[in-house]
């Protein structure tokens, strides 16, 4: 069975165990994810991967690259770690809620934490064949790891190493709690060159919605694009999809346990978490914010896809 042919998602990966190797399930992913475009509806759209740039008059003739002259008749110059043309920093949310579904003790790949490093990872890998430089930062209700946009292959496997770490059973945390608002806001301060700042997160927060929202507009207007991935398990999440019977709900976060029959709410929880990402939606429309649904049960595509239309956008 072709291996690049079948990893699109999580339940994929999952089939694989040997391949344990970020680096290269995100390179299989991501020429993957390039194969089928060029087969798909969006065959036009143009996906470019640069290692070289035309030669530009009067410049230096040290770094043109004779051997694609002699091919090519053309002048190009090899692009160099500096030489980027996008700067972009991933953020994660690792709090315990982003382990839903949770499996204890298993080494269980399709909740949103999983989801979430294995699409960042498939990024990183796409980023740099275009030549954009890219940064990683981590985060529950503090900021756990961070490293600045960079190109470079050491950068990228320090990067890989890190998102390794968290979907290994032994590393998961319970009772991880998360404050969004306080590390958007540091975020928003601490990147002092204009970004492309790519969230994951569910954006269960216990701060106040118009506090988050703040957070949010703050990456805006310190002049940041942003693309923030509304990471959930669509059906049990959003549809609230439990069998007609008891089911003991447990909070990853504060441990709480609550017992009671899901379809005796159902109709109100569906309908209140609507209306919170309703105004989530709206929020990010006024802030000018790219608001995208990552349902971790489709395709890593749909991640890829929204990441090369706003890069498309921006050059």
């Amino acid at each position: 069975m072709n291996f690049r042919s079948i990893v699109k998602n999580i339940l994929d990966i999952e089939q694989f165990h040997q391949f344990d190797n970020l680096g290269l399930i995100a390179h299989e992913v991501v020429e993957g994810f390039i194969t089928g475009l060029h087969r798909s509806p969006f065959h036009g759209f143009s996906v470019e991967f640069a290692e070289h740039r035309l030669y530009n008059d009067g410049e230096s003739t040290k770094h043109i690259d004779w051997k694609l002259f002699a091919r090519t008749d053309k002048l190009f110059v090899k692009q160099y770690e500096e030489e980027t043309n996008l700067r972009c920093q991933l953020v994660i949310d690792t709090s315990s809620s982003m382990l839903f579904p949770y499996s204890k003790g298993k080494k269980h790949l399709q909740n949103k934490l999983a989801f979430s490093v294995y699409t960042a990872a498939a990024l990183i890998h796409l980023m740099r064949k275009q030549r954009d430089a890219v940064g990683l930062t981590l985060f529950s209700d503090e900021i756990e790891f961070h490293t600045s946009p960079r190109i470079s292959s050491v950068n990228a496997e320090i990067m890989y190493g890190e998102l390794s770490k968290l979907i290994q059973p032994e590393n998961e945390k319970l009772r991880k709690n998360t404050n969004t608002t306080e590390v958007l806001h540091q975020i928003a301060e601490n990147i002092h060159k204009r970004s492309l700042v790519i969230i994951f997160s569910d954006m269960l927060d216990s701060s106040k919605t118009e506090e988050l929202f703040s957070a949010l507009q703050h990456l805006r207007y310190n002049k940041h694009e942003v693309i923030l991935f509304h990471v959930t398990d669509h059906a049990l999440e959003r549809e609230f999809d439990f069998n007609n019977q008891p089911h003991k709900f447990v909070d990853l976060e504060s441990g709480q346990v609550v017992k009671f029959n899901p379809w005796e709410v159902k109709n109100h929880y569906v309908s209140t978490v609507k209306n919170y990402f309703e105004d989530l939606k709206v929020k990010c429309g006024q802030y000018q914010i790219d608001l995208a649904e990552a349902d971790i049960n489709k395709d890593f595509q749909q991640v890829l896809f929204s990441y090369l239309v706003k890069r498309k956008k921006l050059y």
